[in-house]
């Protein structure tokens, strides 16, 4: 990104809708297959983005409630960064989950409704409203009750003896919106696959016994899934005809447990499913919620999307879980998205910021200065098939009149940035 410029530069307008040829095939029901020819001219460019955008609600039917009119100044700031940054397709993390109306529109659920057109379809402070036609959400394990005592407190209920930290099912969601069509038929979500079934996986061990990774018993581990929320890989489909998997996800924080770092462990396998995923020598252990088995084939396109709650080198998390995707064959990660107003809050707040081995300009969130300060862990990663054209965190420098979105604590928006990454996507052959 430029220096001093918090808003991405502007690119040529581009069609988001497919060709009419593959608009008719895909209401056809003929899905992907039925492209239509190739335009002349270099390979589209698209803006990918991901956001923990905080838009999750301590009770069900708040965050409904909160987007069903205009007026909710976080929404509305979190809307105004997106409309400024004008991604194509964007991942929201933390975006509590409610069923749509038709099973069949994810856009008819209230709150994705509600935040479509109060908040992304109006201006917001003379940024121009911007249109997502295409939606994706899935239920997610926070809140859902496991039936044990997952943290051995000895009592059975509450957030953290859900199968996903959350108050209720849903809480702290996921939703992917695109300018691009989905390719609804092909889209997998990995909710109740099972952290035992990963070869190798991390399980955490109790240190009061002899006995190996017995934290959980094997009732426990029965009913456990892998994913905190879930794991979805959603194929949008480029000019309505080039399919790039959408791989989206959001770990679980690795702190807020003991000794036994079960959190930690978690946190570390969440990130190693996707660098399994794409490998195709690694992932035929994988399947997904409808039995279909294996990873993404060889020549397929990808983009890793979400707060992966895990930093290269600084803060909790388990030491080489972030590189476990970052070092992936498969994965370009040279081009890291940085922004000037990371590295000016870094000297300005101080405290833990000051003994970071990481490049401040890399931070996507505004952490406790004390511990563990501003981190990376907001990720957009596409494959090394897709050509790295421009890439950036949205956060200003104080200077910035922008930085009324980002501030600081207590957050206008939320305590992580939006982080955008710009590719040249190839035909499909």
């Amino acid at each position: 990104m430029p220096a001093d410029a918090a808003v991405p530069p502007a690119r040529r307008p581009r069609a988001r809708a497919c060709s009419a040829a593959a608009a008719l095939a895909l209401a056809a029901g003929l899905g992907a297959g039925a492209a239509a020819p190739a335009a002349a001219g270099p390979p589209p460019e698209v803006r990918f983005a991901t956001f923990n955008a905080s838009l999750n609600r301590a009770a069900p039917g708040e965050l409904t409630e909160d987007l069903a009119t205009p007026g909710d100044p976080q929404a509305a700031a979190v809307a105004e960064i997106v409309q400024r940054v004008r991604p194509e397709v964007l991942l929201v993390n933390e975006f509590d989950y409610v069923p749509p109306a038709d099973p069949g529109d994810p856009t008819s659920s209230p709150p994705v409704a509600g935040f479509l057109e109060n908040y992304l379809g109006v201006s917001q402070d003379g940024a121009d409203p911007i249109d997502y036609p295409y939606a994706f959400i899935a239920p997610s394990n926070t809140g859902v009750p496991s039936g044990f005592d997952l943290n051995d407190n000895g009592s059975v209920g509450g957030p953290d003896d859900a199968l996903g930290f959350g108050f209720f099912p849903g809480q702290f969601g996921m939703l992917v919106l695109s300018q691009h069509p989905i390719d609804t038929d092909a889209v997998r979500t990995f909710q109740d696959f099972r952290w035992a079934d990963m070869p190798g996986a991390r399980l955490p061990d109790d240190p009061a016994t002899p006995e190996p990774a017995d934290w959980y018993s094997p009732e426990e581990l029965a009913v456990l899934p892998l994913s905190s929320k879930s794991h979805w890989d959603v194929p949008v489909l480029v000019d309505g005809r080039t399919p790039v998997h959408v791989l989206a996800s959001h770990p679980t924080p690795p702190v807020f447990d003991g000794p036994e770092d079960r959190n930690g462990l978690r946190n570390a396998d969440e990130i190693r499913f996707w660098a399994d995923y794409v490998l195709p020598s690694r992932s035929r252990y994988v399947y997904d919620d409808d039995g279909g088995r294996g990873g993404l084939e060889p020549g397929d396109a990808f983009v890793i999307m979400g707060d992966l709650n895990s930093d290269p080198f600084d803060g909790d998390s388990l030491p080489g879980a972030a590189q476990q995707v970052l070092e992936s064959p498969r994965v370009n990660a040279r081009t890291v998205p940085d922004s000037d107003g990371a590295v000016e809050a870094t000297a300005l707040q101080g405290g833990a910021n000051l003994t970071h081995e990481g490049d401040p300009a890399h931070d996507t969130a505004d952490f406790a200065d004390g511990t563990p300060g501003n981190l990376r862990v907001d990720y957009v990663l596409p494959s090394k098939s897709l050509r790295v054209t421009d890439s950036g965190v949205f956060w200003p420098v104080q200077a910035d009149p922008l930085s009324r979105l980002t501030g600081t604590f207590p957050f206008p928006s939320s305590d992580h940035r939006l982080v955008w990454v710009d590719v040249r996507v190839p035909p499909a052959r």
